[in-house]
């Protein structure tokens, strides 16, 4: 109780103080009721929605999401206008000390250059305000087909120009929209690929939440097949289960699920993927994720099937993996594919320019292709949306992929 009277509390002191600044700027007072209503509606939604409507588990619910998602776009329009305001306080000071100090009776007047400031907070405020709510409406469903050429020098003739279509974190618990994933899902089959590969996180805590989108991810089409591997949301750990069994059950009504979209679950196991005499290893593992994340992943168990000289591509959820126990394995994987950080759903990228998201501060592989000691990786940015129920710079990715043999000259 007493942590919620301190958050409403810095809440209100901060709309108080970016409400001085609408006051500064505008002299109009139903703007200024506009911000006051807007302020108490959305902090009334999100404690109804983390009090009385609360579900249990700690992945958020769709209200819950939404509640979270106009909160933070509102702290951080009121955060960055009082940073503003702040500073102008702060020099305010200090003139006014020195003025005491120096003994000079000169009134200074600073409204003009404090109405400059408060413009300026706003409009600046107004941004990621506007991002944020952009990512809501719109964002989450702007999916964009991204797609890499990888040369090897060792590919397998019958090989050169295998495309492959990476999907990841779908998080079907998440998605409100049909019709945006019906033209995902028709995206995904116009790239005509020749394997698809998921790489984890179906659901968000249950299997009944792909209940609905069962039909329409089972007109998903490869020629050569669909392969999947669990993230550390499909195992329903993020809430309370009445027993044991019902988690077991869970799990494996997922599992089932998946074989009857037609894909071909890898836990902890490999495949060959074959063109007439040449072939290429596909393993997948289990999650297996750094720090407290969900550790099922065996990549022993998984290549113990195929050679040590095969061409290899692996399928592992989470990038921390990579970095942790693939680069240094004694086979050499030439090309790891995940998923798992969504790209935090909110950064910049203009191609060849810049690629920042907060989330690098996290996974140092958190979205495209890295190298290091000759292997590859590849970080989906995601399908869906989990916890901020939208994405800004960072869009839903369908990734392709193509092989071509590199040359040796």
């Amino acid at each position: 109780m007493l942590r919620w009277i301190i958050f409403v509390a810095f809440y209100l002191l901060l709309a108080f103080y970016a409400l001085q600044a609408l006051k500064t700027a505008s002299r109009y007072p139903w703007v200024h009721w506009t911000f006051i209503a807007l302020t108490l509606l959305v902090i009334g939604n999100f404690i109804f929605q983390f009090t009385v409507g609360e579900e249990p588990g700690r992945v958020l619910s769709r209200p819950k999401s939404y509640a979270f998602g106009f909160l933070i776009a509102m702290l951080a329009f009121q955060i960055i206008t009082v940073l503003f305001l702040f500073s102008e306080d702060i020099f305010r000071l200090f003139s006014a000390g020195y003025q005491k100090l120096a003994g000079s009776e000169k009134e200074f007047s600073f409204g003009e250059r404090r109405r400059f400031l408060s413009l300026i907070g706003l409009g600046i405020a107004a941004l990621p305000f506007g991002a944020l709510l952009y990512g809501m409406y719109k964002g989450k469903y702007n999916f964009k087909v991204l797609k890499y050429t990888m040369e090897y020098e060792d590919l397998p003739d019958a090989f050169e120009g295998y495309q492959i279509t990476q999907i990841s974190d779908v998080h079907s618990g998440s998605f409100d929209n049909r019709k945006k994933i019906e033209y995902a899902i028709d995206l995904i089959n116009q790239q005509k690929s020749d394997v698809l590969l998921f790489t984890g996180d179906m659901v968000n805590n249950k299997s009944e939440e792909m209940h609905p989108w069962k039909e329409l991810f089972s007109t998903l089409k490869a020629k050569d097949g669909k392969y999947s591997v669990l993230g550390n949301h499909d195992y329903g750990d993020y809430i309370t289960w009445d027993t044991p069994e019902a988690k077991t059950a869970n799990l494996e009504d997922l599992k089932n699920l998946q074989k009857e979209m037609g894909f071909d679950l890898l836990l902890n196991e490999s495949r060959y993927l074959q063109k007439g005499s040449d072939r290429i290893a596909l393993i997948g593992v289990e999650n297996w994720g750094k720090g407290g994340f969900k550790k099922a992943g065996d990549l022993q168990k998984a290549k113990s099937t195929i050679h040590k000289d095969d061409f290899k591509i692996l399928m592992s959820h989470d990038p921390s993996h990579w970095e942790e126990e693939v680069v240094p394995d004694d086979y050499h994987y030439h090309l790891t594919l995940s998923g798992h950080t969504h790209g935090m759903q909110f950064g910049i990228e203009i191609p060849g320019w810049i690629k920042w998201s907060p989330v690098k501060w996290r996974y140092k592989q958190w979205a495209g292709i890295y190298e290091e000691m000759g292997q590859f990786i590849n970080v989906n940015r995601g399908f869906g949306f989990l916890g901020y129920p939208g994405r800004f710079g960072i869009w839903p990715e369908i990734t392709v992929i193509t092989l071509k043999k590199k040359s040796l000259t």
